[in-house]
C-alpha cells in the first residue's frame, strides 16, 4: 500500500488594501527610506484599516479564495486550522469564527500560537491529520494584524511589520508529492527577547500595563537577529542533510520575511542562488504567521509538480523549523 501523503492542492492570499510607506513612517518616527531598506529590504507593508476587523476576515479572505479555485463544498471540509499571535479576542478561536464565514460547518477549528513560525508549525500538524487517515480536506491559514500590536513611536518594530493572511488547502496523495519531511524547534528562552508582555494570565490589562505600552510587541533586535540567521540557515540546511538533498536538488526556497539579511543568509547555507528564493518582503514587510503561505499565493505560476521546496521559519518564543514539501500541481 502506498503511503498516504498530505499535498498542497491550493492557496489563497489576501492582502488590505492600504500601504504604509517608509516614507510615510519618516513623518512617525525618526528614520529614513534608506536605513529601512538597507537593514530590512522592506519598502513597504499593508496595513488593515476599518472598524471591527480583525485576523479573521483576512483569513476568511484567504480560505474564500482556495474555495473559488479548486471549486470544494465548504461541507466537505473536515478541519481549519488557523497560526496566528492576533486573534480576534481570546476566545473563541478566530479558526472558529472563520470555518463559520467560509461555511465550513462540518469541521472543527482551533487557533496555534507559534509566532512567525506558526503557519509552519500548523502545515506539519495538518498534515499529521491527513497522513493518518483521519481526514481528507484541511484548511491552514496563517495570518496576523501586526499593526494591532505594534507601538507606532517605536522605531525598532513598527518599521518592520504589517497586516496580511494566506491558506493553503491541505488533501491526501499516493504520489510522490507533498509533505515529505520537518524540523521543529523551540526555545522558550526567547521571551527575554521578543515578546508581548502583558494581556495574558500572568500580567492581564490594567490602565498601568496600558500606560507602560506593555500591550506592545518588545523586541532586542540585536539578539533576536543573531538567533534567526543562526538557526534558521542551520535548520534548512539540517532537513536537507537528513533527506540526503543539496542546493541542486531545490526549486524554490520559502524562507520567513523577517529580514533580508536573514534569508540571504539561509539561502548561502544551503547553496541557493537568488533565483531559488521567494521574497515578497520589499511590498508586505514581516506579516508574522501570514509570510509563508502568502509566498506561495505569490510565487504559485511559477511552481511546477514535482519542486522540490524548503520552507524555513524563525519566530518568538523562540520558535523555528524546516519542512521539505514537493508541489504537487501545475498551476
Amino acid at each position: 500500500m502506498n503511503k498516504i501523503r498530505a499535498a498542497i492542492t491550493g492557496v489563497g492570499g489576501y492582502v488590505p488594501e492600504y500601504i504604509l510607506t517608509n516614507k510615510e513612517l519618516e513623518t512617525m518616527v525618526d528614520t529614513n527610506d534608506e536605513w529601512i531598506t538597507s537593514r530590512t529590504g522592506i519598502k513597504e507593508r499593508r496595513i488593515l484599516k476599518g472598524e471591527g476587523m480583525g485576523t479573521s476576515y483576512m483569513g476568511t479572505k484567504a480560505a474564500q479564495e482556495i474555495i473559488r479555485k479548486t471549486g470544494i463544498d465548504p461541507k466537505e471540509i473536515d478541519l481549519v486550522i488557523c497560526a496566528t499571535i492576533t486573534p480576534d479576542m481570546p476566545f473563541p478561536a478566530t479558526a472558529n469564527i472563520i470555518a463559520t464565514e467560509i461555511g465550513a460547518t462540518n469541521a472543527f477549528s482551533y487557533d496555534l500560537a507559534a509566532a512567525c513560525s506558526g503557519f509552519l508549525f500548523g502545515l506539519a500538524t495538518g498534515a499529521k491529520f491527513i497522513e493518518s487517515g483521519t481526514y481528507k480536506k484541511v484548511i491552514v491559514i496563517g495570518g496576523d494584524k501586526m499593526s494591532s500590536i505594534i507601538n507606532y513611536q517605536d522605531r525598532a518594530t513598527c518599521i518592520i511589520f504589517g497586516d496580511g493572511a494566506g491558506a493553503v488547502l491541505l488533501e491526501p496523495t499516493t504520489e510522490e508529492v507533498g509533505v515529505m519531511d520537518s524540523i521543529l524547534r523551540s526555545d522558550g528562552t526567547g521571551a527575554n527577547f521578543l515578546r508581548m508582555e502583558a494581556g495574558g494570565s500572568r500580567m492581564p490589562a490594567t490602565h498601568a500595563t496600558v500606560d507602560a505600552k506593555q500591550h506592545y510587541v518588545f523586541q532586542e533586535g540585536a539578539t533576536v537577529y543573531k538567533f534567526a540567521v543562526t538557526n534558521m540557515a542551520e535548520v534548512a540546511a539540517e532537513v536537507l542533510e537528513r533527506n540526503n538533498l543539496t542546493g541542486h536538488d531545490i526549486a524554490w526556497l520559502a524562507p520567513h520575511q523577517a529580514n533580508k539579511r536573514i534569508i540571504d543568509a539561509t539561502a548561502s547555507r544551503i547553496g541557493l542562488s537568488d533565483d531559488k528564493v521567494m521574497m515578497n518582503i520589499e511590498k508586505y514587510g514581516n506579516t508574522t504567521a501570514g509570510t509563508l503561505p502568502l509566498l506561495l499565493w505569490d510565487y504559485e505560476k511559477k511552481l511546477k509538480k514535482g519542486d522540490n521546496i524548503i520552507f524555513a521559519a524563525f519566530g518568538g518564543g523562540f520558535t523555528w523549523g524546516a519542512m521539505w514539501l514537493k508541489w504537487a500541481y501545475n498551476s
